[in-house]
């Protein structure tokens, strides 16, 4: 369980530097400029999505068990290392308009969006596959979307204007790729 929180934490944490739902928790800061229903909004959203993701990821570990399905876990993880060296930007159409719901059902119903398909959501159910553990991997990548975003509702771009972008994406696409590289071995047998 500890593996999976930490490292959950971590490969979640790296990539939602400079991820659009990074840069959705900027904009809804700058909009409403109530950060408690912020945060609370991106909890909520996070945690609902993301045990969702995870338990996707954990149910279709437990049916399709097998070498090939670790070797394609493990390729994925490559692959989201490799997505996660492109940089996310957010075109002004996609950001949520001022809404006379407030700042936590705005925050809440946008993440939640925006987080479908993004690739914290499929590292999410990799990491469910990955660990079989869907509560310890929901709460390890819900904690690594809150240290990457909470500090972004309350600093916004002068967080993002200090911060190494392009290292901090390298960091994340070798972390992934490294958890990918070590099931393939791990899946081979040499360790």
């Amino acid at each position: 369980m500890f593996e999976a929180l930490t490292t959950s934490t971590a490969i979640v944490a790296l990539a939602e530097i400079g991820d659009k739902t990074q840069l959705l928790a900027i904009i809804l800061a700058t909009r409403f400029k109530r950060p408690l229903p912020i945060v609370l909004g991106i909890l909520s959203a996070t945690l609902a999505n993301h045990f969702l993701a995870a338990l996707l990821g954990a149910t279709a570990a437990a049916y399709l068990d097998g070498q090939w399905f670790r070797y394609a876990v493990a390729m994925g993880f490559v692959a989201m290392g490799l997505w996660t060296l492109v940089p996310d930007k957010m075109d002004e159409d996609e950001a949520p308009k001022p809404s006379r719901h407030g700042a936590f059902l705005t925050t809440l119903v946008a993440f939640f969006i925006v987080e479908m398909g993004d690739k914290t959501q499929i590292a999410t159910i990799a990491l469910g596959a990955r660990f079989n553990d869907a509560i310890a991997v929901t709460m390890g990548t819900t904690l690594g979307m809150m240290i990457a975003n909470v500090p972004a509702v309350f600093f916004g771009n002068e967080l993002i204007k200090r911060v190494p972008l392009d290292v901090v994406r390298m960091i994340a696409a070798a972390l992934l790729v490294a958890t990918g590289v070590w099931l393939f071995v791990q899946t081979l047998g040499i360790f």
